[in-house]
């Protein structure tokens, strides 16, 4: 058996395969259906300063390999997480990772600084898809500047491993990469969800209650593994992708164009046990080719 061990900055992961927020809940929801320890981290759904009700429904569609969702980051805030979540997966025997989002980098920074108190919370995952309500509503992840604002102000008050989730919407990400890991980021993950709408032809309306939403799942990973690719390239700090993966064969495209690590989204909706598939699937790939750890093949493109 291979050796699947990777880190990320001082996280050490037992295998490379992690799942996305906001497709596994809190891991607590899958715990009767797949063993959580077994997976090298959970990224808990989109966390924020204060509650959030999200959007209104419809906010999920399906569309041709894939899904766009509109959901809007509902949740019940940090201190809400901090009392009632925490102490029911702080136990877990694996990396817990809280997904950070905010409207300003005041509220990212305070939520991070909240979550920074949870000892066994190791990381946080920082969303800078979401609009700057103070710039006329542009995410802050589609701009240099803004990118730099948020984790700037997110690392002078978290001590942890910092990780940073990557728009896509964007004309080259590698600057976005850069401009992050140059205000302390420990690692970026990418991609987010490319924007895209559907809409019905027989009511004569966009399907999702807002018009646009995220689209996630197989459609997206062509341009996922392109972005990793580039972005692997551009930075010193380590690289999560996702995107679209399904299957160990498509983590294994990302790990080889220069991941460290991977994170399964859209597809827990399909099949709940993917991650430890794509897992086992990784280790018997490494076995069939002779390779004695994962690391041999990161980067290897």
């Amino acid at each position: 058996m291979a050796s699947l061990e990777v880190k990320i900055n001082d996280l050490r992961l037992k295998n490379p395969v992690m799942t996305a927020s906001g497709t596994f809940g809190y891991g607590l929801e899958f715990a009767d259906l797949v063993p959580l320890d077994g997976i090298g981290g959970i990224i808990v759904k989109g966390t924020t300063l204060r509650p959030r009700e999200g959007n209104d429904y419809p906010r999920m569609a399906e569309t041709a390999s894939g899904m766009l969702n509109c959901v809007g980051l509902q949740n019940k805030g940090v201190d809400y997480f901090c009392e009632h979540i925490y102490p029911q997966i702080k136990d877990i025997d694996t990396n817990m990772i809280v997904n950070v989002s905010g409207s300003s980098p005041d509220d990212y920074a305070e939520c991070a600084a909240r979550i920074d108190a949870l000892e066994k919370i190791p990381a946080i995952e920082l969303n800078i898809s979401c609009p700057n309500v103070k710039d006329g509503g542009m995410a802050f992840g589609v701009t240099c500047a803004g990118a730099s604002s948020v984790v700037k102000a997110v690392r002078e008050r978290y001590h942890k491993t910092l990780i940073v989730k990557l728009s896509p919407n964007v004309t080259d990400i590698t600057e976005i990469a850069r401009a992050v890991e140059a205000e302390g980021a420990d690692s970026v993950s990418l991609i987010n969800t490319l924007m895209g709408m559907a809409i019905d032809i027989e009511k004569r309306r966009k399907v999702l209650s807002i018009g646009t939403g995220g689209l996630s799942g197989p459609a997206v990973k062509p341009v996922a593994l392109r972005m990793v690719y580039q972005v692997a390239k551009a930075v010193k700090i380590p690289v999560i992708g996702l995107g679209g993966i399904c299957s160990a064969k498509d983590a294994i495209e990302f790990l080889m164009a220069g991941a460290t690590a991977i994170e399964i989204g859209t597809a827990n909706f399909l099949d709940p046990t993917i991650s430890i598939k794509v897992r086992d699937g990784i280790n018997s790939w490494l076995d069939a080719h002779g390779c004695h750890d994962v690391k041999e093949i990161i980067g290897v493109l």
